[in-house]
């Protein structure tokens, strides 16, 4: 029955997306930021499908009439001219909704587009300057360039594209890692100035994301976002989180400065070097700033859990406040002179030009070592997109295309990579349910906060001359509650379904990823992934018929306890899927084992519990295709069975497999006689041959 479902039936794509990443959307919490907790009611009630919004939504996009069945007829425009505009909607999705915007769904989107801009500038500055080391100004060129770029391409309507924590803290291990291993890149070596090294890291980064998505979209390989399983990913995001603690723990502390004098390459050693220097070089001053505005933070975060209700508070942009707050502080009270570390003076430049074509010799010269880095982004990065892009798609009831997300994140990434510096930029789960949650009902939100950003980039860096970098820190250690907040559901589930895979699988990742770095952790967890896929597809599904006791009716016997193997030495067996390469392969030594053990467990050292069959059935009403390597494998296999005398039917087979057994020679082999319309029939010709024996 499942299988004639999964053949036969068309499902919904929302409700597959959301049935396959409702598990993900939890393990995905890595991106999610600071913002997890959302009022189910933010502006009283969400009513996403009124009437004037539809409308505006779909503009003059003509009802099916027939389908409600009016005598009225449609509009019939000349085919060659609509499949031409469809076409270009579908390519360029922008086209469809930008000539019917509707000016009553701008005021929701303005106020999403700047509300998620005041969450978005301190967050992309900290991830920019904290996790992936570069200048302040990369991270808000990261987050305006590829949102204005996605609202163009993009099929979803919520969807908020920029830097996230995760992605950039890969782009800073690649940078510190070519900064202490690269002579061409060290200050006392090379005349090279090494902000210049960094820049170029991130740019070829960033354009090789950009490329490889863009790819992949091309050649439709959109259902890589079921590659990584929830278990991984909890290591992953676990292992993520720790890492940032880590990093930013020596910023709210104080100990930067006395950090540079230390050769700090992995976690371990940034873990011992904090153990060994918070106690006695911690600056005071510094760790009560840091320290202070993470437990702000904490307090807004609970406090609009506590009044979700009332949507005014759910608004409030407290990263915003914080950094504002903090800002106004440090320049009264002059924290600079007294030691804390502040963002300074921020140049708009990145490099000797504000744009530059993101391959030339000096970026070209890092290629081969990040590219490693840059598809581990990809796929994380696409992975965090989809499950984004889909919730909202079912929220507000409309498809995304897996295929045309990855050209847009692609091409979004891309042309940000033309600014030098640039990181790479993804869809985020928190941001884009905000989105949602305050009116943006298209990608104008997503315009109107890029717009927000460039005038930022403008106008709002000299004024943030005086903040605290510790508390960029602790903007950033605030994701870790989000990171590891599902951490001991997930723990605790897996134990009790005793999944020790999956526990296993989340343990590799998490401890690679701390002894090493991340790309290990992910890489190995992510082939342990697929050679487990490979062997649980590399098995083909069999299962033993039995007659229904009065009836001409088989069920398996597995499953049906009424079912009865009634003709000694005769095996009908069921073959459940398609057959290909893969699971072919084994399809000889499966079948052995069911010939001597049926479907108990057992020991390939135990004694057979049957004997082997003097007559074979193969019921393949479930085989709607097959390659041909499996034709191949299979006539073999008859080939076998014919040399050992054993009586060999098929029945049930369909129109194209049975092409294929005659092209590969299946059918000479056998005859055609022995290919039956059902196992009734094959059963009549088995037992009237065993008679004529």
């Amino acid at each position: 029955m499942s299988s004639q479902v999964g053949r036969g039936t068309n499902v919904p794509q929302a409700s597959h997306s959301s049935t396959v990443f409702g598990s993900y959307t939890s393990a995905t919490s890595s991106l999610r930021g600071a913002y997890t907790d959302e009022p189910s009611t933010p502006t009283g009630t969400i009513t996403p499908h009124t009437a004037e919004e539809r409308a505006a939504l779909l503009g003059d996009v003509e009802p099916a009439y027939s389908a409600y069945g009016t005598n009225v007829p449609p509009r019939r425009p000349p085919i060659r001219r609509k499949s031409t505009w469809a076409r270009v909607k579908y390519y360029v999705p922008s086209t469809a909704w930008i000539p019917e915007y509707s000016f009553s769904l701008l005021g929701g989107d303005v106020l999403a587009g700047i509300t998620v801009a005041c969450m978005l500038i301190p967050q992309s500055v900290s991830y920019a300057s904290s996790l992936a080391k570069l200048s302040p100004v990369t991270g808000l060129f990261s987050a305006a360039i590829p949102g204005l770029v996605y609202a163009l391409l993009g099929t979803s309507r919520q969807l908020n594209v920029a830097p996230e924590a995760s992605l950039s803290l890969l782009v800073g291990q690649a940078v510190e890692e070519i900064l202490h291993s690269d002579p061409h890149s060290h200050p006392h070596t090379h005349p090279l100035d090494p902000e210049l090294v960094k820049l170029a890291v991130a740019t070829i980064i960033t354009f090789q994301v950009g490329l490889i998505s863009f790819l992949l979209g091309i050649f439709r390989l959109g259902f890589l976002d079921v590659v990584l399983s929830r278990a991984l990913l909890r290591g992953f995001v676990t292992a993520v989180a720790v890492v940032i603690m880590i990093e930013q723990l020596i910023p709210m502390f104080g100990l930067t400065e006395l950090q540079s004098h230390y050769q700090l390459h992995s976690t371990l050693d940034k873990t011992v070097f904090l153990l060994e220097h918070v106690w006695t070089h911690a600056h005071r001053l510094t760790t009560v700033v840091s320290f202070g505005a993470l437990a702000v933070l904490l307090f807004f975060r609970f406090f609009k859990r506590v009044c979700r209700k009332y949507w005014f508070i759910y608004r409030l942009p407290e990263v915003f406040i914080v950094v504002v707050c903090s800002t106004i502080l440090s320049d009264r009270f002059g924290w600079a002179q007294e030691g804390v570390d502040i963002l300074g003076a921020v140049p708009i430049n990145t490099g000797p030009s504000l744009v530059q074509f993101p391959i030339r010799n000096f970026t070209l010269h890092f290629l081969r070592r990040t590219t490693s880095t840059a598809v581990l982004i990809s796929i994380i990065g696409f992975l965090d997109s989809i499950v984004a892009a889909k919730q909202n798609a079912t929220r507000f009831g409309y498809s995304v295309s897996p295929n045309r997300e990855l050209v847009a994140l692609g091409a979004s990434n891309i042309a940000a990579s033309f600014v030098p510096g640039t990181l790479p930029a993804y869809g985020s789960i928190t941001r884009s349910r905000m989105n949602g949650d305050l009116g943006g009902r298209t990608q104008m939100a997503s315009i109107v906060c890029s717009t927000v950003v460039i005038m930022a980039i403008v106008f709002l860096l000299p004024w943030l001359y005086y903040l605290p970098k510790c508390v960029l820190a602790a903007i950033i250690c605030l994701i870790v509650f989000s990171l590891i907040e599902e951490l001991p559901h997930d723990l605790k589930f897996y134990w009790k379904m005793r999944s020790w895979i999956d526990l296993l699988l989340m343990s590799l990742t998490f401890i690679f990823t701390i002894v090493w770095n991340v790309e290990v952790g992910v890489a190995v967890s992510l082939v342990i992934s697929l050679l487990l896929v490979v062997h649980r597809s590399s098995k083909t599904r069999l299962t033993i018929l039995g007659r229904i006791p009065g009836t001409n009716r088989w069920k398996p016997i597995d499953e049906e306890p009424e079912a009865q193997e009634d003709v000694a030495g005769v095996l009908i067996v069921r073959i459940r899927e398609n057959l290909d390469f893969a699971n072919a392969a084994q399809l000889k030594e499966r079948l052995r084992r069911l010939e001597l053990y049926g479907h108990s467990k057992h020991h390939p050292s135990d004694e057979p519990l049957r004997q082997h069959a003097s007559v074979l059935i193969f019921h393949l009403a479930d085989v709607d295709t097959i390659d041909a390597s499996a034709v191949q494998i299979f006539y073999e296999l008859m080939e076998t069975y014919k040399t050992r005398g054993v009586g060999l039917y098929i029945a049930h087979l369909k129109p194209v497999p049975h092409d294929q057994f005659e092209r590969a020679g299946v059918v000479d082999l056998l005859g055609e006689r022995v290919f039956c319309k059902d196992v009734a029939s094959a059963m009549g010709l088995a037992e009237q041959a065993m008679r004529e024996r």
